[in-house]
């Protein structure tokens, strides 16, 4: 765990901000590069892709925010402060917010919802996988205790002033899992896009991955930073995974009924 990159003199860079802003750029990179494919104007995708990026950003903090509206409503300069504004937020948050901006922007630009929502969700796991090493590097969103063989335990006095890492517990490695969910989850929606034939399937099979990931991950976390409920039984977070799953099932075997071109790849 290395949650600081370096600091010279006030300038503090963080490895988890370098890593997240790395996934963020790599993912709309590839974006930008497989739009041929879905027959979809790169430069249009990497605007879209660089708006939904800020979108996101805002929405998942404002998410982060309301978490703990009762720390921030008692401490409002909190909501400004440096460490506030260097948190990357919720990924829940950050995709609805992404999600807004791709809505806004099909219905001005007139550009088709479905093929561009399946030209970011390729790319999507790609960066998000690099996003959760960032994440084992800050330690944050941390697992519970375990004494399983592969059990990480966190050293670093910074990691728990930042983020409360318990030190010295062995814990489930919850952000390796998902790095490598993720890595495998960009690997099959890469051969899945190669045979789709109906525009929103690769979208579809995103939320279904993704949902079941997540929602099987968050057994196994141990950071608070997430909404319990039915008296601690479940997370907010396994609630809007199982909404994802139906609606990517949804959207794998209904699709929309015309065919799709697929275009060969610049």
């Amino acid at each position: 765990m290395h949650p600081i990159l370096f600091q010279r003199g006030p300038i503090t860079i963080y490895t988890y901000g370098v890593l997240v802003a790395s996934g963020v750029l790599l993912a709309l990179w590839y974006s930008r590069r497989q739009a041929p494919h879905f027959g979809l104007d790169p430069d249009r995708v990497w605007n879209v892709g660089i708006y939904g990026v800020l979108s996101g950003l805002i929405v998942a903090k404002l998410w982060l925010i309301s978490l703990y509206a009762g720390y921030y409503w008692q401490h409002p300069r909190e909501i400004f402060a440096l460490s506030t504004m260097q948190s990357g937020g919720t990924f829940y948050g950050g995709v609805i917010g992404a999600l807004a901006v791709l809505l806004i922007y099909n219905r001005f630009a007139k550009v088709p919802l479905l093929p561009l929502m399946d030209t970011f969700a390729v790319g999507l796991p790609l960066g998000h996988a690099i996003g959760r090493l960032g994440c084992f590097f800050a330690g944050c969103c941390y697992g519970k205790p375990t004494w399983l063989p592969w059990a990480v335990t966190f050293t670093n006095p910074t990691a728990a002033e930042l983020v409360g890492t318990p030190l010295g517990v062995p814990l489930h490695p919850t952000q390796l899992y998902e790095a490598f969910a993720e890595s495998v989850n960009f690997v099959l929606l890469f051969l899945l896009s190669r045979q789709r034939r109906l525009p929103g399937q690769i979208f579809g099979a995103y939320l279904m991955l993704y949902g079941a990931e997540r929602g099987s991950i968050e057994f196994v976390r141990g950071d608070p930073d997430r909404t319990m409920m039915f008296h601690g039984a479940f997370s907010l977070m396994q609630v809007v995974s199982v909404v994802m799953l139906f609606a990517g099932a949804w959207l794998w075997f209904r699709g929309v009924k015309q065919p799709v071109h697929v275009h060969a790849r610049r």
